[in-house]
């Protein structure tokens, strides 16, 4: 196995086919389809769409979750510099990638003690990273992750090019 593969997997990425194009050069032009059906509640002033429908001939991307340690492992006890942070981790694995936030199709996020104060912090981050190209989206509350200082941590699935 190549060192840069092994160091995708230890880094938490997975790489899955999921359709090989039948052209003899891959479309660079591949775009995400945002749904917001008009008759559902509008998402998008909250930093997430509806659905996001991937081409037929993408590959998906999954991105572990990505918490607010720096690059020394250091986390901040604050929910703002952590959130802050793990979405510049996530930013990284895309660029890792070779890919863009406008590839994000899916984000997981979960949160440390939930409560509705955290969602304007959540929702600045994500607007700040994504703009209008909003990925569908989850928050899922928890009473803790992986390690008792963490207060936040996201994860994605990505369409590669």
């Amino acid at each position: 196995m190549s060192h840069a593969i092994k160091h995708l997997l230890i880094g938490g990425l997975i790489i899955m086919t999921m359709a090989v194009p039948t052209a003899t050069t891959a479309n660079e032009n591949l775009k995400l389809t945002i749904v917001n059906p008009q008759n559902l509640y509008d998402p998008t002033p909250n930093g997430y769409s509806t659905a996001v429908i991937v081409p037929r001939e993408g590959r998906l991307a999954y991105i572990s979750g990505q918490g607010g340690q720096d690059s020394t492992g250091a986390l901040s006890p604050d929910f703002a510099v952590q959130v802050k942070q793990a979405y510049a981790n996530l930013r990284t694995a895309l660029d890792a990638l070779g890919a863009r936030p406008d590839q994000v199709a899916k984000l997981t996020i979960f949160v440390v003690d939930h409560d509705m104060s955290k969602l304007e912090v959540l929702t600045k981050n994500v607007k700040e990273m994504f703009g209008e190209t909003l990925p569908a989206q989850t928050l899922i509350p928890v009473p803790k992750l992986a390690i008792d200082p963490m207060l936040f941590e996201v994860e994605a699935v990505v369409m590669l090019n």
